[in-house]
């Protein structure tokens, strides 16, 4: 299971009643890994000042991974940190997060980061069965 989500959530969900803030809740007590590792590069972007920032170290437990997978993954919840956070998230192998502001000259660094050459640059093989 990838949330951990309560009856009176699933209960609103089956109504249709969802409210993006109780579902990214959700997200964030769910997905502890994921939400802080997000949570740390957004307010590194912020103090850097470089519109970017990324993660290069890989998770501490496999756990960690899956969560970081899963976060990544759903479109629902990437999409609901994204706004939430207020950054584009982009994501490389089973560990490169990046976050990237939404201005205009973060653009050509997204554009960068998500090429099939950088792609290819960011393999290696102790990454091959994350």
């Amino acid at each position: 299971m990838s949330l951990d989500v309560s009856p009176a959530l699933l209960e609103k969900a089956e109504r249709g009643e969802v409210d993006e803030r109780e579902f990214v809740d959700c997200v964030r007590t769910s997905l502890p890994y994921a939400w802080d590792l997000i949570s740390s590069l957004v307010a590194q972007m912020e103090v850097d000042g470089t519109g970017f920032a990324d993660n290069h170290v890989p998770p501490p437990s496999e756990q960690d991974r899956g969560q970081l997978l899963r976060a990544m993954a759903s479109d629902a919840i990437r999409g609901a940190l994204q706004r939430h956070f207020g950054v584009k998230l982009a994501f490389q192998n089973c560990h490169r997060v990046a976050v990237f502001a939404p201005a205009p000259e973060s653009e050509e660094r997204y554009g960068v980061f998500t090429s099939v050459r950088s792609q290819l640059l960011n393999q290696s093989p102790l990454l091959r069965d994350c």
